[in-house]
């Protein structure tokens, strides 16, 4: 069917959707706080219940799961916010129902998960009871979420598009507002429910192993024929980031956007600029002996049921082992206890870190030392602190692809910055150019500043 003018935001509804008079923009600081402002926005009947599709655009995933939380906390809303945290938000609303597809879209510096189209199932643990999902990703397999998807009960699917964002030349700006200025939105076709072939940009095949982690959030690779990551587009030969236009990326979310009743546009302000906040936090040895304590052993790239099995198996044990030993050292950092837990298979440089720790700081915080550990597992969390251009180049991205899809049922912007994801010195900056691009695009705005507590309409 035909689009609207671009920029008109008209597009039909299924069912008896409501529609809102300006579109709401709800900005937080803590990621998983943009949830009760999606579930609330479900429970008004301007959003789906079901078939939502959420566009992600973070310098991290936020696809992993609260570890030990009882599946059916997802039917308890108010106990379920309170379980979530920045790096676990999203796959909880995907196993309630709500959510079918998620279109992550990242920078070039973070590329936590393989390109391209990935299916995998999320369910009940039927011997934990706990949500877990049969995505074979390194993301998935080092937190210890994986099992078959015979021991997953009450399953629902999930179609995951990695996508990357590259920022816009200067050169290129005007050429580009150029084509946007004439080109038509394309609708929604809520009637149109085939799975049209997906395409996603790529990076170069080889640059896929130079990815990036998190207790933030994680990654990588598949492995069974199911959970097979599909790079279909011309741009997956391409040796450059940057030689994918983004013309084309609005094509394939356009073709993800087509399978869904209605979406909404997620934006994490750390994707135009982000930092580690655990590199400033520790030194660079300490870093290093955190690496290795906790190093996750992959799988092999063909692995069997079995292997993938054995793989959690061992990683779920050696978590549970350091979780269990920086736990101790808080009672007791003494040395009888660090060489105690040092004799510990894979634990040995626990001693020149807590030495190390010990002649920095009075009294070190354990649990935080854990917590760093979790996000430096196979790969590092990304850091890159952007120039004023690059942050410019990924504005004007991002604007081409707004420009181009349709409207979104709301927005949902964290800021990140309290916890340093998102350099304190650049978040106003940032925040500032991205409602500015969201005005440009879509007109009159309900801006809802959450964590100042006061509104406005722009």
């Amino acid at each position: 069917m035909s689009g609207p003018a671009a920029g008109s935001g008209e597009r039909p509804r299924g069912g008896c959707l409501r529609a809102y008079p300006a579109l709401p923009v709800w900005v937080v600081e803590d990621h998983q706080d943009v949830l009760p402002f999606i579930y609330r926005a479900i429970g008004s009947k301007h959003l789906p219940a079901s078939n939502i599709s959420f566009v992600h655009l973070d310098s991290h995933p936020d696809l992993l799961i609260p570890v030990n939380m009882p599946a059916d906390t997802v039917f308890d809303k108010e106990t379920l916010f309170s379980e979530l945290s920045i790096e676990n938000w999203i796959m909880p609303a995907v196993y309630a129902g709500h959510i079918s597809q998620v279109v992550w879209l990242h920078p070039p510096w973070a590329q936590q998960i393989s390109e391209g189209k990935h299916h995998f199932l999320i369910g009940k643990d039927i011997s934990t009871t706990t949500i877990r999902v049969t995505g074979t990703d390194h993301y998935f397999l080092s937190d210890g979420l994986y099992v078959p998807a015979d021991q997953l009960e009450n399953q629902k699917s999930l179609n995951l598009h990695v996508i990357l964002i590259s920022p816009t030349e200067a050169s290129n700006s005007e050429e580009e507002n150029g084509e946007v200025a004439s080109a038509k939105r394309l609708k929604l076709n809520t009637d149109d429910k085939a799975s049209s072939a997906f395409a996603s940009s790529s990076v170069a095949p080889g640059d896929l192993d130079h990815s990036t982690p998190s207790l933030k959030k994680k990654e990588v690779q598949n492995a069974s024929a199911p959970n097979k990551a599909e790079t279909l587009s011309e741009c997956s030969a391409s040796s450059s980031l940057s030689e994918c236009p983004i013309r084309d990326v609005v094509k394939d979310v356009c073709q993800v956007l087509q399978k869904g009743d209605a979406y909404i546009l997620d934006i994490d302000l750390d994707f135009f600029s982000v930092k580690n906040p655990f590199k400033e936090m520790y030194t660079q040895t300490e870093y290093e002996l955190l690496q290795e304590l906790y190093n996750f052993k992959k799988p092999h790239r063909n692995a069997t049921e079995e292997g993938l099995l054995d793989c959690v198996e061992n990683r779920v044990h050696q978590l549970e082992d350091l979780e269990a030993a920086f736990a101790d050292l808080c009672d007791n950092d003494d040395e009888e206890t660090v060489q105690k837990w040092a004799s510990y298979p894979g634990m040995k440089p626990l001693v020149q870190l807590v030495h190390s720790l010990k002649t920095r700081m009075e009294s070190p915080d354990y649990e935080m030392v854990h917590q760093a550990g979790l996000t430096c597992d196979y790969m590092e969390l990304p850091h890159h602190v952007s120039t004023e251009e690059e942050i410019e180049g990924l504005i004007e991205s991002i604007k081409v692809l707004l420009k181009d899809m349709p409207k979104p049922t709301l927005v949902t912007v964290a800021r990140s910055s309290l916890d340093d994801y998102c350099p304190s010195e650049q978040v106003e900056t940032i925040q500032e150019k991205v409602l500015n691009l969201l005005g440009s695009v879509y007109g009159t705005l309900d801006v809802h500043l959450d964590y100042a507590s006061t509104a406005s309409s722009l």
